[in-house]
Order: C-alpha cells, then sequence, then structure tokens
C-alpha cells in the first residue's frame, strides 16, 4: 500500500520552487493499514501536489458549504457526494487515506441506516399492537435456533467474504466485478461502492445522467449520516432512559410538560436516580 502523503493547500498552491524545495525531504507517515513507516519519493510527492491542484481547479464557487462565506480545503473541490467544505482537522488532506475515509463513510452509512430501521420500525409496531418482539438492546440475550457462538462464526464467514470482495475492490477498481454465482454476468463502467447490476441495483437507478447519479448518491450520503447520529442517540437514549426512543417518544407526547430531555433517569441494578 502507498504511504499517507501530505497534501495540504500549501502544497497544492505553493510556486514550482517551493515545491521542488519541499520534496527534497521525504514526508513519511504510519501506514494505516500495515502500520509500517514508509517513505515517499520525490515522483509521488509531485504527483500528490499535481492531483490536489486539477481537482480545486474544478472546484464549483456556488457550491454549497457547511458554514456560508467559509473557504474549503482543496481537497474537497465538490467533486465527491456529500461534499460541503467541511475537514477542520485535515483528516482528507492525502490523497489515498481520502479515499479510504470515502469508502469508509460509505459503508457505515449504509450499515446505520438499516439499523436505524431495525430499531425504529419494530419498536413502533411493537408500540402500536402490530408486532409483538424484543428490544433490540436487549437482542443479544434472546434465545435463538443456535448457541451465540456458531451464529458469530457464521456471520464471520458471511460478512468476511463480502467484506473481502469489498475490500478487494477498494484496491484494484473493477477487480470483483464478475458475478461470482453467474459468471456470464459482469459489471462495467462502475464505480468503487457501488457495484449496481441485478443485485444492489434491480431499478437501475445508478444508470442516469451524471448529475441525476450525483445527486442520488449525495442523498445517501446525507440520509446516512442521519442514521448514524440517530443510531447513536437512540442508544444513550436507552442507556440513560431504559426505553427506547419510539417510547420516549410517546411519553413526551403524552406529557409534553414533564417527559423531557431534562428529566433524564439512569437505571442502574433497578434503581432509578433522578436528576
Amino acid at each position: 500500500m502507498a504511504a499517507s502523503i501530505c497534501a495540504s493547500s500549501a502544497v497544492a498552491f505553493s510556486s514550482s520552487s517551493a515545491q521542488k524545495g519541499g520534496s527534497i525531504v521525504a514526508s513519511t507517515k504510519a501506514s494505516f493499514l500495515s502500520g509500517e513507516r514508509l517513505r515517499v519519493g520525490k515522483f509521488a510527492a509531485q504527483t500528490a501536489a499535481r492531483s490536489v491542484t486539477v481537482r480545486a481547479a474544478a472546484a464549483d464557487p456556488d457550491r454549497p458549504l457547511w458554514f456560508p462565506g467559509s473557504t474549503p480545503p482543496p481537497w474537497l473541490d465538490g467533486s465527491l457526494p456529500g461534499d460541503f467544505g467541511f475537514d477542520p482537522f485535515g483528516l482528507g488532506s492525502d490523497p489515498e487515506t481520502l479515499r479510504w475515509n470515502v469508502q469508509a463513510e460509505l459503508v457505515h452509512c449504509r450499515w446505520a441506516m438499516l439499523g436505524a430501521a431495525g430499531i425504529f420500525i419494530p419498536e413502533f409496531l411493537t408500540k402500536i399492537g402490530i408486532l409483538n418482539t424484543p428490544s433490540w438492546y436487549t437482542a443479544g440475550e434472546q434465545e435463538y435456533f443456535t448457541d451465540t457462538t456458531t451464529l458469530f462464526i457464521v456471520e464471520l464467514i458471511l460478512i468476511g467474504w463480502a467484506e473481502g470482495r469489498r475490500w478487494a475492490d477498494i484496491i484494484k477498481p473493477g477487480s470483483v466485478n464478475t458475478d461470482p454465482i453467474f459468471p456470464n454476468n459482469k459489471l462495467t463502467g462502475t464505480d468503487v461502492g457501488y457495484p449496481g447490476g441485478l443485485w444492489f441495483d434491480p431499478l437501475g437507478w445508478g444508470s442516469g445522467s451524471p448529475e441525476k447519479i450525483k445527486e442520488l448518491r449525495t442523498k445517501e450520503i446525507k440520509n446516512g449520516r442521519l442514521a448514524m447520529l440517530a443510531v447513536m442517540g437512540a442508544w444513550f437514549q436507552h442507556i440513560y432512559t431504559g426505553t427506547g426512543p419510539i417510547d420516549n417518544l410517546f411519553a413526551h407526547l403524552a406529557d409534553p410538560g414533564h417527559a423531557t430531555i431534562f428529566a433524564v433517569s439512569i437505571h442502574n441494578n433497578n434503581n432509578i436516580i433522578k436528576f
């Protein structure tokens, strides 16, 4: 794997003499995958600088930003879905790290949306009497058709296989475009993280114009970010109140003056501590 390279705005827009002087001393950084310290040569540093400069030149001056009037960093030029120029800690300044973070956020968004649906929908349907499901918070304590060790091993194998193929596609885009079940079904022209095809895009939403595709991908990222916050909020609610978000919502609607965030209860060993 390539080492992480510092590609800041100073490098992107510095003069040619400054680039030449800065490329003499190679930049080193711990690899986020192997843990090794690798030395980046002059060619790699200049390549990173050129790539950032080109991306910044293509920036849309009228694109929406997280804070009106703010100046986005040069590595966030608006070409990525959900890019609003927010990176105060420079986590995406290195091109390789940015490429990894894009895929990491994408898969976390998708898992969070599934998790949010698994929390809110069953809890709501149980609350109104349509379903009778156990609490998502104590789902791991339930009895299933087999023991938890077997379930963990099966999940590890299946998820490991799927994540292995996803990882291979990140390392070498297009390397897993052949359907493992139907070899004659091959995907072409797909982007990393968006496999499409019969299994992942049966309605063909990803085959429209570039503007439409970016709009849909931006909606996915925005909903995924909201879902990550929602799952975290539901988890904290259950820790501090002993009930889920739907129960808290119904309690607040029944008594808006008292069932509020300021009347928090901590359930610990069946003893309720009031604040």
